[in-house]
């Protein structure tokens, strides 16, 4: 195994050839967000919410080779809703680190319904996480969350929800100097081209520091859509080195999973980008969507990453963080 102490020239096809001919893509990096700030049980049973139900499922995909868990945690009195609290981000994590010793932790910095208060985003920075996201550009919103029958608690009617979440240059500036301060990861979130602006903004002012980490974000409705050759043309734009990861929303999101284990790049599943094993079939929970990237990934003859080496290609601590 050649060595995987940083970023590699993904985007260079000499170099990918010869990688593949060798067998010598680097291990495959998986990202789990398990819950996501917006659908829950309403959608699909199996979501989790509490943070038990997050905990118990993070270990499960823990076990099956996901290196990094997104979180995002849920109001205590009513699950329906996202909560900023470092509290209860910090009973999230630290339940998570009981079972899984060494996975890296990576909280939101958005609430799952906007930014009117940026305080209140930047809390979970709070909790103690290796990373946390941080959304490189505005994205536009629209969707229904449909109401939650009993013993589901917190919507008794549908919820319309049609909005900008707004980014600015100044509040991408802000949470990255919070991280920095902090020793935080930023997960560099992109949801089309246009978003590299902010992020060269941050690399020419010293708030991010290389390796990035840098996700792209496809299928959203006011982002790039999830094709093959948008994806390319985004890893060939964006700064480097960085550690390259790709999620797809809905049925978007194993082809998008497929293309970055094939490129060599690392991957994002998960219930808060897609509630389906299948068209049609809800899948069971998380660990389902965790078990089919592994599979998939060994199929196209790449291995998959530990947390250490993840550590490691990401430039995070090797000592996982305490709670």
């Amino acid at each position: 195994m050649e060595d995987i102490s940083g970023a590699w020239e993904c985007t260079d096809q000499m170099e990918w050839s010869r990688r593949v001919a060798k067998g010598t893509l680097p291990p495959l990096i998986i990202s789990v967000a398990i819950t996501g700030g917006m659908q829950g049980k309403e959608i699909n049973p199996n979501h989790p919410e509490p943070p038990e139900e997050q905990a118990e499922q993070t270990y499960e995909c823990y076990k099956l080779g996901a290196s990094i868990v997104h979180i995002h945690a849920r109001l205590p009195d009513s699950y329906a809703w996202p909560t900023n609290s470092p509290d209860d981000f910090r009973k999230v994590n630290g339940l998570i680190r009981e079972k899984c010793p060494e996975i890296v932790i990576n909280n939101t910095t958005g609430s799952g319904g906007g930014k009117e208060h940026l305080e209140e985003c930047l809390a979970p920075l709070q909790a103690n996480p290796e990373m946390c996201s941080l959304d490189m550009g505005p994205v536009v919103a629209k969707t229904v969350l449909k109401r939650r029958e009993p013993p589901l608690s917190g919507r008794p009617e549908d919820f319309a929800i049609d909005y900008v979440i707004p980014t600015t240059f100044g509040e991408t500036e802000m949470f990255a100097k919070a991280m920095l301060e902090k020793g935080i990861k930023p997960e560099l979130e992109l949801f089309h081209p246009g978003h590299l602006g902010l992020v060269y903004n941050l690399i020419e002012k010293g708030l991010v520091k290389p390796p990035y980490s840098i996700q792209f974000c496809m299928g959203f409705p006011s982002g790039s859509q999830a094709t093959p050759k948008n994806l390319i043309h985004f890893m060939e734009i964006a700064p480097m080195p960085s550690v390259f990861h790709v999620l797809g929303t809905g049925h978007h999101q194993t082809a998008m999973v497929t293309m970055g284990i094939l490129l060599g790049i690392h991957v994002r599943t998960g219930m808060e980008d897609n509630v389906l094993i299948e068209r049609g079939k809800l899948c069971s929970g998380n660990a389902q969507l965790v078990e089919k990237v592994v599979r998939i990934s060994r199929e196209l003859g790449r291995e998959i990453a530990t947390p250490k080496q993840a550590r490691q290609m990401m430039g995070l601590s090797e000592k996982p963080s305490q709670y």
